[in-house]
């Protein structure tokens, strides 16, 4: 079964299952904040290291993803960029860009919610992380609470597309 699809490696796996609601509460303040709600946190050895949330718009940087943010601050907190025997947590299959950093950071494990049907980079669309270039050995789990993952993506598109009609309804 492709890794991407492999909805058996979480459903008995109650760890996965906790920390993707830490990255959905994440994703939640990126919703309260008009960004789009993808959250992420990275875990070592049972401890949060890393957490973040998308900050595209309020950063006004392009690479302000909820995974680099995150592994930005796990990197400080271990004092380290090798990030190896961590777990990367995400509520979106990561795009190319955030699978390139988290093949240089050396994270051992991705666990995402929602495939991304128009810009996975973990087998989706597109595979950075399997067969890469650098010869990293990277675990993926996609499909943990993926419902609920998509379901707070969908709510907010609906509600952006609603604010956007009430602005051009009121001028």
């Amino acid at each position: 079964m492709d890794k991407a699809t492999d909805k058996e490696n979480f459903t008995s796996n109650p760890e996965d299952e906790r920390y993707m609601r830490m990255a959905l509460r994440e994703a939640e303040k990126a919703f309260e904040e008009k960004e789009i709600p993808i959250g992420c946190v990275i875990v070592k050895d049972g401890v949060v290291i890393g957490r973040g949330h998308n900050q595209i718009e309020m950063l006004k940087d392009a690479t302000a993803h909820a995974e680099i943010l995150s592994i930005g601050t796990a990197s400080g907190k271990l004092e380290n960029w090798r990030l190896e025997g961590a777990t990367l947590y995400v509520t979106l299959e990561p795009c190319p860009m955030c699978a390139g950093a988290i093949l240089n950071s050396r994270i051992s494990r991705v666990v995402y919610g929602s495939p991304d049907t128009r810009f996975g980079g973990c087998g989706t669309t597109i595979d950075v992380i399997t067969n890469n270039a650098l010869k990293r050995d990277v675990e993926v789990v996609g499909g943990v609470l993926a419902d609920e993952c998509l379901g707070l993506l969908k709510a907010f598109f609906q509600r952006m597309r609603l604010e956007k009609g009430d602005s051009g309804a009121k001028s």
